[in-house]
């Protein structure tokens, strides 16, 4: 039963690992020449060559993982920021639901890989096809991750406190989710509307 949980667990991970190389990558955060496709887990994966990136990826997965498994991770936010000035510019926001039958009693829920990784390439279309009508981000960003867990979670040191990162009066669109039938994920992406500023 561990077994099985653990598998979709990584694939949920790869899954979200691969969207977020996505949104970096699209949304020009770093240069395209820093990005490499690889096929991984049935998908096209845009996975970063700077080592700094990978090493904070492999950091954040490794931890998401174990919160994912204990059925702690309840949100999961990467937000992009201006470089110079850490305004926040759009805000990913990833909603996980867990079925607390699978984690506590151990309750098997089918659902074929196969399934979850066409969800999966279905919400990174989506992606690629929202991000042709989000405000062009002209100067360079830097992201961060924020990680919405139970409160009794243990947090290792690495990890700090912080605020939520919002963006004010801002415009939404929502994404299709995709679902292990272990977690549910849904996805809605905020950004910062200009027009706010003109008024």
């Amino acid at each position: 039963m561990a077994s099985r949980t653990i598998s979709k667990d990584i694939i949920t991970l790869k899954g979200s690992a691969a969207i977020v190389g996505d949104i970096l990558y699209n949304r020009g955060v770093y240069p395209e020449e820093s990005f490499a496709k690889v096929k991984k887990y049935g998908l096209t994966m845009l996975l970063t060559q700077d080592d700094g990136v990978k090493s904070f990826i492999a950091s954040l997965t490794s931890q998401l993982s174990e919160w994912l498994e204990s059925g702690k991770l309840q949100r999961v936010v990467l937000v992009i920021m201006s470089k110079a000035t850490s305004e926040v510019l759009e805000r990913w926001n990833f909603n996980i639901e867990t079925d607390a039958e699978v984690v506590e009693k151990g309750v098997i829920r089918e659902k074929s890989d196969k399934e979850i990784m066409r969800e999966i390439q279905a919400i990174m279309r989506q992606i690629a096809s929202c991000i042709t009508y989000l405000p062009c981000l002209d100067e360079p960003c830097v992201f961060d991750v924020l990680a919405y867990t139970d409160k009794d979670v243990a947090v290792p040191f690495t990890w700090i406190e912080s605020d939520a990162k919002l963006i004010q009066n801002p415009q939404m669109v929502k994404l299709h989710s995709f679902d292990t039938k272990i977690h549910k994920v849904d996805t809605l992406v905020s950004y910062k509307n200009d027009e706010w500023d003109e008024q």
